[in-house]
């Protein structure tokens, strides 16, 4: 965990704690259908934090999955996430994560337009 401060014009950065990715048994995204920061870490004790935002939240949920994937391959718990945007065997996944939502909203908003200039049976 990185504690962010500024002194006059200068900012700050110190790691205050740090985790084995080998204790984590859970991370809990508290709402999958809010946009919202906040999140919790469950170890022995539960952590809860707050992102930057609701993309760098999802950003460290997919970054913590691969880890595990990649080093442990343990079954660590994800819970209250949108698993479209977690996991990459999503129809919507992509290297560039973060832009999904964007996407997504594009993709509706033009299906929305095609089907508002379709003539109308009479």
């Amino acid at each position: 965990m990185v504690k962010h401060y500024r002194i006059g014009l200068d900012e700050k950065y110190e790691v205050t704690k740090k985790w084995s990715l080998n204790d984590l048994q859970m991370i809990d995204g508290k709402e999958a259908d809010t946009d919202n920061p906040f999140f919790d870490l469950h170890f022995k004790k539960v952590y809860s934090l707050e992102a930057y935002s609701c993309a760098s939240k999802y950003a460290f949920a997919r970054t913590v999955n691969k880890l595990n994937h990649a080093y442990l391959k343990k079954d660590l718990q994800i819970v209250n996430f949108d698993s479209t945007y977690i996991n990459d065997d999503s129809i919507w996944s992509s290297n560039n994560k973060d832009c999904l939502v964007l996407m997504r909203i594009c993709f509706y908003a033009f299906n929305l337009v095609c089907l508002s200039l379709c003539p109308l049976p009479l």
